[in-house]
Order: structure tokens, then sequence, then C-alpha cells
């Protein structure tokens, strides 16, 4: 049998180079540094929406640090500023203006509610981490120890993008005192832009999706929904080729094509409908290896366009620890890591798609899980937070000289 072996040059670089910029900053990281008792995100993502990057880093940057993970605003009938605590050390903030505020007063009323979260609970030494660069309109009066930009995405070439995001980000680079990628393609974007950009691309909570190459209690929602399923997981926006999926569904009516996940800034009507798709919603990450156990095979049928140019999927790694063989579309940051394994196939046109899924569902890969399995392990969400707080820890000794 072929072995095949992970293309992971790619993720040891960036953790050689995090070790590099430690030894270069910091022969022994002050633990002085530790002084900082907060830290402040501000995110375009709310944290109740699909469990990603920003939750699972955040809740390890918890362990350290009180988090407080600030929200765009939510528009109601009265301005107030909520609370929500995820743990004793984890704490959601959502402002909510009133409708029909204007812009210069949206901003004014965030910088105070931001001003009154520091006020209220005694924060004084604090890490800014931002996931937007947008936030700078009502947070730049702040004097953190330590800017943190950690891009997970191109956020400009997103559907309804603010004309203004690109000006930001120029600004925020220009403050921030380390820059984190969310992908290979990214980091080649950004490292000319700063002397501090690390790629820290898509990392695995294996131990939550193994559980799903075993037996798992069928979700209700998908009893009935004959086989084989091919399934995706993540938001339904723009990034999708819808065209694509309509095209796969007729030409096979024998499969069952299963997209879990919220439809965003796209039109529900404009999906494909038909008899062999299934569009459950948006499901509790918890539950998730339930419905991956009914899967056969995984799919990312993303659209090629400035919107998935710099995506580095955090579900490629996920079907993978749930043992689902995935075909994509040829998204830089999948082919650059997971192309030539066998469980990851590659393809853009339908006919080439139902190839390679029928090729999938076809193909017996017992021990061809051996090389997935160690650099899964090996690209943990715990390692990646590892890297990560010991460049943190690096600068903020530097920086407190």
């Amino acid at each position: 049998m072929t072995q095949y072996q992970p293309n992971s040059t790619v993720h040891a670089g960036y953790q050689e180079l995090a070790k590099s910029e430690v030894v270069k900053q910091s022969q022994s990281p002050d633990e002085s540094a530790g002084e900082v008792t907060d830290l402040l995100c501000f995110s375009h993502l709310r944290w109740n929406f699909v469990y990603q990057r920003p939750q699972h880093l955040l809740s390890r940057a918890s362990q350290n640090w009180r988090v407080w993970f600030i929200e765009e605003p939510i528009y109601s009938h009265e301005d107030r500023l909520e609370f929500h605590p995820v743990s004793e050390t984890l704490t959601v903030v959502v402002p909510f203006l009133k409708h029909g505020t204007s812009h210069e007063e949206a901003i004014r009323q965030q910088r105070e509610a931001v001003n009154q979260l520091i006020a209220q609970h005694s924060i004084r030494d604090f890490i800014a981490w931002y996931y937007t660069p947008m936030a700078l309109s009502f947070s730049d009066h702040l004097t953190p120890r330590l800017t943190i930009y950690d891009c997970m995405d191109e956020l400009s070439a997103f559907l309804g993008a603010p004309r203004s995001l690109l000006d930001k980000e120029k600004e925020l680079l220009n403050r921030a005192d380390l820059v984190f990628t969310g992908g290979m393609s990214l980091y080649e974007a950004k490292k000319t832009r700063h002397d501090s950009v690390f790629a820290f691309p898509s990392s695995i909570d294996y131990n939550h999706f193994e559980p799903a190459r075993h037996s798992l209690p069928e979700p209700a929602d998908v009893i009935g929904i004959a086989g084989p399923r091919i399934g995706f997981c993540g938001v339904i926006d723009e990034r999708m080729n819808i065209g694509l999926l309509g095209e796969l569904a007729q030409k096979r009516p024998d499969w069952q094509f299963v997209l879990l996940g919220p439809v965003v800034k796209i039109n529900p009507a404009h999906l494909p409908k038909g008899p062999n798709l299934h569009y459950l919603g948006m499901k509790p990450y918890e539950n998730l290896p339930a419905y991956f156990n009914q899967w056969d095979v995984a799919m990312m049928p993303f659209a090629l366009n400035e919107a998935t140019r710099y995506i580095s999927p955090t579900k490629t790694p996920e079907y993978l620890a749930a043992g689902l063989p995935v075909v994509s579309t040829s998204i830089q940051d999948v082919i650059s890591t997971y192309g030539g394994w066998a469980p990851v196939l590659i393809a853009d046109t339908a006919e080439a798609f139902e190839q390679a899924i029928d090729k999938a569902l076809h193909h017996t890969m017992s021990d061809d899980w051996t090389a997935v399995d160690a650099f899964l392990l090996a690209n943990s969400w715990d390692s990646t937070w590892e890297a990560m707080n010991r460049l943190i820890l690096a600068r903020m000794t530097v920086n407190f000289q």
C-alpha cells in the first residue's frame, strides 16, 4: 500500500520561526510579564457563532489572563452594555445601541463602553487583541502593554467589507507588536508589511473529533436521510460555490448532501434545492462529531474568488480527525498543506468533484491514516497557543524593559 506523507513543511516552519523569535527577543522570557492581568479582544465574530479560531485561542488565553471578548454592537430599542460570562476568566461583552444611531454616535458610544468596561473591572495592564481593524475606530485611545493582530481572514475581500477597512488595517499594522496569520497564504501577503509576522494555520482539537470514527448516536434530524451522505460544515456565504453544489446534486440524485451551518450574507432562496440537499442549520460544537459520524465523505466546495484566496479552512483537520476523506476545490492552503495525501482530493469542476467523491467513497484507507494522525496530533490548538504564548511573553518582556 502506498504510504502518504504529510506536507508538513509549512507548519514546521512557523514553529521554528516562533522559537527563533523568542530566542532573539529574550533568552529567558521574564515571568514578570505575567503582571498583565487582562486581555481585551475586539472581534467581528460573535462568540456564539460558529466555534472556530477565536474561541479555541481565547479559551486557552483565559488560563493566563481575564479575557474580555468585545463583540460588535447589536441594535435594539435601548442603549446598554451586557456581560455574558463564559467561564470565571472569560466574559463576552455586548454593546447594545438604539436603532437609528448614526455612525459617529455609534463610535462614540462604543468608545464609552470600552472605557466603562475598563473602569468597572479595574483593568490597568492589559493586552489588546484584534480580529477586526475596524475596532480601532473606538479603541485607538487605549495604551495596552501589547497589541496583537490575529489576522484570520482577508476581511477586505469579504462581501460588504467597509471601504475604510484597508486604511484601518494599515493603522493596526503600525500599532501592532505581533501579527499572527490564520494560514500560509495570509502570511505571504502580510510578511512584508510588519517586522514580526508569524503564520499559525488552522489547528485541531483532535480528541474532540476522533470519537466520530466510532459508533455515536444518530442525530434526530439525520434519521431518514439515506446514504451515501456527503457532508459540509461551516458558514454558507459568498465563499461557497453554490453552482457547483447544485450541479453535483443534480448529477448524483443517489447521493445525499448534508450541510451544517448558518446562511450568511446571501439570500437563502438562492441556494440550490432538491430532495437530496439537506440544510440542517448551525449545530453546537459539541454535537459536530455525532454528525460527522454519519457522513461518508466531507466536502469543501468553495468558490475560487478573492474571498477565498487566503482562507485556511479549519474544517480540513476537523474532518480528517473524524476519519473522513475530504474533497475540496483548489484552495491554496489546502493544497500546500494536504495536497497529495490519500484522504484529501482536489477538484474544481462538477465532473471532477463527482469523480473525487466517488473515489473517496470506494477507497479503503486503513493504514493511510497513520501519517495523517501524527500530523494532526502535532498541530493541536494547544501547541499553537503554546507557540503564540511564547512570543507574547517574550515581546512583553522587551516592552517592559
